[in-house]
């Protein structure tokens, strides 16, 4: 029954099952989520895109550079044999085989702030369970010796004195070990700038965030989409005045292989 309605819903599935837990699922999750989260993710996409776009021209200028010299006109090409040749053409063949530096994942995550605690922000009393939902999106930009660099753009709202500030953060992310590993644990850490939306009136509008975190992940579960799950802290220290927080979070997410 299930199922069927799941048919009915999309039809553009037709009879191959394969695509339709990922339709379902994708747009369940997204009904689920708040209003405010929507727009979140929505902002996170366009900045995340104007960040990378800049580093994926860099790189599509130098792959034509390496490429030019093998395709001149009159050039000599060799037939290679023996057993790397065939290796190589093994490898090709296979795409699962060819995941690796080469490649990139987006990574779509929500969850929230389960713990919390906040000092001098909003009034001098230390506060406790300050923390709401957490929603944002991870992009590897390239690997580096066996970590990954990784972008990472995150809103969080918090419970600060009766008030709920919203933050956008956007931090590289070293993570190890790399992706190519295909390992499914990783450690990461990084750090970079928050800035609020809303914030607790008299409050810094800027944050220095940082983040630990470890998680799993497991990619190519169908097709090219994979999941993880990841924990950790989230924390941040007020620019321009004395406040700071830290935060325990829990969020987990799709994976996304291209």
């Amino acid at each position: 029954m299930v199922y069927e309605n799941m048919i009915q819903k999309f039809p553009s599935a037709g009879n191959s099952r394969q695509f339709i837990l990922p339709e379902a699922l994708t747009e369940a999750l997204i009904e689920a989520l708040p209003e405010a989260v929507k727009m979140a993710l929505k902002v996170a996409l366009v900045v995340l895109f104007l960040a990378i776009a800049p580093i994926e021209a860099a790189r599509a200028a130098e792959a034509v550079v390496k490429v030019a010299p093998s395709t001149r006109v009159g050039r000599d090409i060799t037939p290679v044999y023996g057993p790397e040749a065939a290796a190589e053409y093994m490898s090709a063949s296979n795409p699962s085989s060819r995941r690796g530096s080469g490649d990139h994942y987006l990574a779509i995550h929500g969850g929230r702030i389960v713990s919390g605690e906040a000092w001098e922000w909003g009034q001098r009393n230390k506060q406790s369970d300050t923390g709401s939902y957490s929603a944002g999106v991870t992009y590897r930009v390239r690997e580096w010796s066996t970590m990954d660099l990784n972008l990472r753009i995150d809103f969080n709202e918090y419970k600060i004195a009766g008030e709920t500030p919203l933050k956008m953060s956007l931090l590289p992310l070293l993570i190890f070990p790399d992706a190519s590993s295909k390992f499914p644990l990783y450690f990461g850490v990084g750090g970079g700038l928050g800035v609020f939306f809303k914030q607790v009136p008299d409050e810094s509008q800027i944050a220095f965030d940082y983040q630990f975190l470890m998680g799993a992940r497991f990619f190519d579960v169908l097709h090219q989409t994979g999941f993880f799950v990841e924990t950790g802290m989230k924390n941040h220290l007020l620019l321009l005045t004395s406040g700071q927080l830290n935060g325990v979070f829990l969020t987990g997410g799709a994976l996304f292989t291209f």
